[in-house]
C-alpha cells in the first residue's frame, strides 16, 4: 500500500471552541486543558478562532493569547492553525503577522464577508495575506456564512502560490472539490462533518471538525479504518456518528452553541457563548448528551 503524502497540518483537526469563564472572559487555562485533551484523544491539529471558536466576538489580543496558550500546552504534538479572516485585507494582514509571532503553524483565512467582492478581488486578498508572513495558508470556503464562494477556478490559480497549501471546504460542492483535488497538490480538508469520510476517500487530507470537540477518538477511528483498508468499518463508524453530527451541526443552532452545551455536560472546558449567540436549552442539551452516550456505548 502506497503511503499518501503527509498533509501540512495533519489529518484529524478539531475546530476548537474557545472556552470562556462564567463571566464571559477568555479562559486560557481551560483552553490549555481542552487542547491537551483533544490531542491526547486523537487530534493531530487544532484550528483556533474559526467559526466554532467564535472569532467574530473575540478581540485581536484574545486571538493572539489563545494561540500562545495552546502552543504552550501542546508543544510539537499537534499543529496549531488560527483563524485570521476579516472583511478588511489590511486588518487580516495584521492578524497574520501577530499569529506568526504568537507561535501558530498556519493560518485559516476566510473569504472577505459582507462586501461580497468579485473573484479577482478575492484572489488579490488571499495573495496579499500569503505574502505578509512566512506561515502557510488554509483557504476557508464557507459561502453560506460569507456570502461569496471561492470559486474552483480561483482556487486553481491560488494553488500556484507557495504558501497557499490547503483548503477547508464548506462549499457543499463535492464536484468542485474533486476538480481541484485532481489538478493541484492542495490539501483538502472536509469542513462539514458529514463529508469527513467521503472527501477523504477521493483524496482529501482529512477534516477540520466541530464535532471532534466531543468525539475526537471516534472521528479519528473513521480515517484510521479507511487507511487500514477496512472500508466497510470506516463507513459503519461514520454512520454511527451521523445522529450526533446532525444534532450538533444541523438542528437549527450553530455548532458552537451545541458543542459547548455538550462539552459543559461532559465536564470539559467550554463555558458560555458570547452574545449574540444564546446557550442551548435544557431539552437540546439532554438530547445531545443522550446521543453522545449512545455513540460511546456502541
Amino acid at each position: 500500500m502506497t503511503t499518501p503524502p503527509t498533509p501540512p497540518f495533519g489529518r484529524t483537526l478539531c475546530a476548537m471552541i474557545t472556552p470562556f469563564t462564567p463571566s464571559g472572559t477568555l479562559d486560557l487555562d481551560g483552553a490549555q486543558h481542552l487542547a491537551s485533551h483533544l490531542v491526547a484523544n486523537g487530534c493531530d491539529g487544532l484550528v483556533l478562532s474559526g467559526t466554532t471558536g467564535e472569532s467574530p466576538t473575540t478581540t485581536d489580543a484574545e486571538k493572539s493569547a489563545l494561540v500562545a496558550a495552546v502552543r504552550e500546552a501542546v508543544g510539537d504534538r499537534a499543529k496549531v492553525v488560527t483563524g485570521i479572516g476579516t472583511p478588511d485585507t489590511r486588518h487580516t494582514v495584521e492578524l497574520a503577522r501577530e499569529a506568526e509571532k504568537a507561535g501558530a503553524d498556519g493560518l485559516l483565512v476566510v473569504s472577505p464577508y459582507y462586501s461580497r467582492p468579485p473573484q479577482d478581488a478575492i484572489e488579490a486578498h488571499f495573495r496579499e495575506i500569503a505574502d505578509a508572513s512566512e506561515l502557510p495558508l488554509m483557504l476557508y470556503d464557507i459561502p453560506a456564512r460569507t456570502g461569496t464562494r471561492i470559486e474552483p477556478e480561483t482556487i486553481l490559480r491560488l494553488a500556484g502560490h507557495p504558501r497557499i497549501v490547503a483548503v477547508k471546504d464548506c462549499s457543499c460542492d463535492f464536484l468542485g472539490a474533486q476538480k481541484v483535488l485532481a489538478r493541484t497538490a492542495l490539501a483538502y480538508y472536509a469542513g462539514c462533518d458529514e463529508h469527513n469520510l467521503a472527501l477523504y476517500a477521493v483524496g482529501g487530507a482529512g477534516y477540520v471538525s466541530t464535532v471532534a470537540n466531543v468525539i475526537p477518538g471516534h472521528l479519528r477511528a473513521v480515517l484510521d479504518a479507511f487507511d487500514a483498508g477496512e472500508t466497510a468499518r470506516a463507513a459503519r463508524l461514520q454512520q454511527q456518528a451521523t445522529p450526533l453530527i446532525e444534532a450538533i451541526m444541523s438542528a437549527g443552532l450553530p455548532g458552537t452553541v451545541t458543542a459547548k452545551a455538550l462539552l459543559n455536560e461532559l465536564a470539559l472546558p467550554a463555558g458560555p457563548v458570547r452574545r449574540p449567540l444564546q446557550p442551548a436549552g435544557r431539552r437540546t442539551t439532554d438530547e445531545l448528551l443522550s446521543l453522545h452516550e449512545d455513540l460511546i456505548s456502541t
